[in-house]
């Protein structure tokens, strides 16, 4: 959960396609150009949302920055089911209830100074200047929550905080008898 997490997991997989696969998640909000079903979102009807709400589609689901999104369980069995580690890019508040669901689920909190956030969200330039303003009061309270996850990395440099990742994530998946990558 946090701040820049979506690029840094990327760069990690750059790195080393092996060690996990991101589950995609399904949202609400409006496909932004470039984007492509299945690939970054499932994107959802909000009735087609409610509707896997209902039926207990969900492994998380919250709603976020005027969106709601959730990872469906059948993905993240999907991935399980061929082998792989999974990641789920969350917020906060599904990363807590992954942890009511999944106990042994390993929570890191990717965290970045919000003048980074800032800049990152403008130069992204998706989000109308008020949304911004939202996105990082969302962050900053999200900060106080960090204590809550099991790792925090910085994102203040890319590379050095997708090695930093990296290194977690060995260190996890050894620790939970998994096979790390070579």
């Amino acid at each position: 959960s946090g701040a820049g997490k979506g690029t840094l997991i990327h760069g990690v997989l750059d790195r080393d396609p092996e060690i996990a696969a991101v589950a995609v998640s399904a949202t609400t909000r409006r496909q932004r150009e470039g984007e492509e079903e299945g690939r970054e979102y499932y994107f959802l009807s909000d009735g087609a949302f409610q509707a896997r709400v209902d039926a207990d589609a969900f492994e998380e689901h919250v709603s976020f920055a005027g969106g709601r999104y959730g990872t469906l369980k059948e993905e993240i069995d999907r991935l399980l089911g061929e082998g792989r580690n999974v990641i789920l890019e969350l917020e906060v508040e599904g990363s807590f209830a992954i942890r009511r669901r999944r106990p042994d689920a390993c929570l890191i909190f990717i965290d970045a100074p919000l003048e980074e956030l800032d800049r990152r969200l403008r130069r992204r330039a998706t989000e109308m200047a008020g949304e911004i303003e939202m996105r990082l009061a969302i962050a900053n309270a999200q900060r106080r929550e960090r204590t809550q996850f099991d790792h925090v990395i910085l994102n203040d440099d890319a590379d050095r905080a997708a090695g930093e990742l990296s290194a977690t994530m060995q260190s996890e998946i050894s620790r939970q008898g998994g096979r790390p990558s070579p």
